[in-house]
């Protein structure tokens, strides 16, 4: 009787090359064709244990409803005589999907125990699914192996002989399944350890480029009522994981209250992922948010790692989030709720725990209602909503301001801070600054760039000195001087305009009185002091 291993050296070289591999695609491809390449061998599989979450074409989903992880074939080798043309590679048909505890492979993934006819008896035995398939290709022998990893079950190994199986092959291949589980959970650590230095290659290049910008506005530097009442939000929303939708116009700062309530949250030692959402291309949103895999279209050389997954544990926020095509906001809806996402081009679904933070200049509720905006995505990004104050509102901020940005533009030109003069802080003050915080970065900058010597040159826009006059000169009281008759006249005028407005009514609703915001019995001494008669309804 011929063993299925010709030679002794054919286990142990694949014991040795099984050592090697770091793929998990290449352990498995490996032992099935090994395996499959000795004659007496018809069949040689491996099913791993995996996740029931986004499983498509099981065959008994009676069996697995309350289950969370099954069997997916994810090896198959062999060949057949009585369909010479099949193929035995194929990782399709209906045991593709197996649920555990049933029939012979998921028992041995249920029990972890291994199932071995080294010989089968007549009649065949009970658990054999297809017993016209083992007496037409014929099949005389079936060893079954858990694939076991420090005492959990990875999944399984079966392999159908045309021969009777020796107990010396028996224990090659208990040998075989031993080293197979080694292999594949190394591989996958190999996997796992890869796709970690990727996110942290990702984050890296993701903090050198935050740092790049950082100090845009500096800290959250001021002492207005406007900004202590963002900061006592702040601290309402920064300790839970509500999502929050900071609104206000551009330039304000809105980037900096999403940092801060990162910072004062529970998150603060995972990283805080930016988003601009108006800066990506409409077809790569998908790519950029939820990650894609290798090959899901031109250009996708490798994996890519979605801005949610490295948001992990962390926060992202999403800038100018109404720029975000309708069509792509239910498939971001769908994250927020449920937390589960898939990468483009592949259907593994992956859960990441994120805590979100949107900002935008839109007026987002004015948008969902003219149906540009998901109203139910509205409604779940605005769960707390804090509004970013435009510079025109906090104006006792601006000396610091001004002072911080005069020093950080002075240190990064390399040049000796010039004073900032009360003239000079009057003059900001009088500006109303459309462009708010980002101007008055601006401003300084260019401020320290054309100054000479100890004299610091602010140049403002050429109407923000008129606009300020005009604004003056409203609140300016009149200047021209009245006489107490031409004074008698314009009320007298006024009260009769009055009166007829009313058609004569004096008191009551609509009259004269009520229209004049005086008492009835003041408009009729009125009338007598000033001599009026009107033909007037009381």
């Amino acid at each position: 009787m011929d063993s299925f291993f010709p030679l002794m050296d054919d286990p142990k070289r694949l014991l040795l090359d099984l050592a090697v591999q770091h793929s998990v695609e290449k352990v498995l491809r490996l032992i099935v064709e090994r395996l499959s390449e000795s004659e007496p061998v018809a069949l040689a599989r491996i099913w791993l244990v995996e996740p029931t979450t986004g499983c498509t074409g099981c065959s008994t989903p009676e069996h697995c409803r309350t289950q969370t992880d099954c069997l997916r074939l994810v090896a198959s080798g062999g060949q057949s005589i009585d369909t010479p043309d099949a193929d035995w590679s194929r990782l399709e048909g209906d045991f593709r999907r197996m649920p555990i505890g049933l029939r012979k492979v998921g028992t041995i993934a249920a029990t972890g125990i291994a199932l071995e006819e080294p010989e089968f008896s007549d009649p065949l035995p009970e658990w054999i699914a297809r017993p016209e398939w083992i007496q037409a290709e014929g099949i005389r022998g079936f060893a079954g192996q858990p694939l076991v990893h420090h005492g959990k079950v990875l999944g399984v190994l079966a392999v159908f002989v045309r021969q009777p199986i020796e107990t010396e092959c028996m224990g090659w291949l208990r040998m075989i399944a031993d080293h197979a589980a080694a292999a594949i959970a190394t591989a996958r650590a190999f996997t796992e350890i890869e796709s970690l230095r990727e996110q942290l290659e990702l984050e890296n290049e993701y903090l050198r480029e935050e740092l790049k910008g950082a100090g845009a506005f500096g800290e959250m530097i001021g002492q207005s009522p406007a900004l202590e009442a963002v900061s006592r939000q702040i601290d309402l929303v920064a300790p839970t994981d509500a999502a929050v939708l900071i609104l206000g116009e551009s330039g304000t700062g809105k980037e900096l209250i999403a940092r801060e309530i990162h910072r004062r949250s529970q998150r603060a030692d995972r990283p805080l992922i930016k988003v601009n959402c108006a800066a990506i291309p409409r077809e790569l949103y998908e790519s950029e948010f939820f990650g894609h895999a290798k090959g899901s279209f031109t250009g996708a050389l490798r994996d890519r790692v979605g801005r949610f997954e490295l948001a992990e544990g962390g926060t992202l926020f999403l800038d100018e989030v109404g720029e975000i095509p309708l069509e792509l906001q239910a498939k971001l809806l769908r994250v927020l709720q449920e937390g589960d996402l898939e990468r483009v081009g592949e259907e593994r679904t992956r859960h990441v725990n994120v805590r979100l933070i949107a900002a935008t200049n839109r007026d987002l509720r004015a948008e969902a209602e003219a149906g540009r905006f998901r109203q139910d995505l509205y409604y779940r990004l605005s769960v707390f909503p804090v509004e970013s104050p435009a510079l025109r509102r906090r104006k006792e901020d601006i000396p610091l301001l001004a002072d911080h940005f005069l020093e950080l533009s002075s240190r990064r030109i390399g040049r000796v801070k010039a004073p900032l003069t009360m003239a000079a802080v009057q003059r900001l003050q009088k500006y109303d600054w459309p462009g708010n915080v980002r101007e008055l970065q601006h401003v300084m900058e260019r401020a320290v760039i054309t100054s000479t010597g100890s004299r610091l040159n602010i140049d403002l826009p050429d109407n923000a000195e008129k606009s300020a006059a005009a604004q003056e000169s409203e609140l300016e009281p009149p200047s021209i001087v009245r006489t107490d008759a031409e004074i008698r006249q314009v009320e007298r005028e006024n009260i009769l305009a009055a009166l007829r407005a009313a058609s004569g009514k004096v008191s009551g609703p609509g009259g004269a009185a009520e229209l004049l915001g005086v008492k009835p019995t003041t408009l009729a001494s009125r009338l007598k002091k000033l001599e009026i008669e009107f033909p007037a309804k009381t």
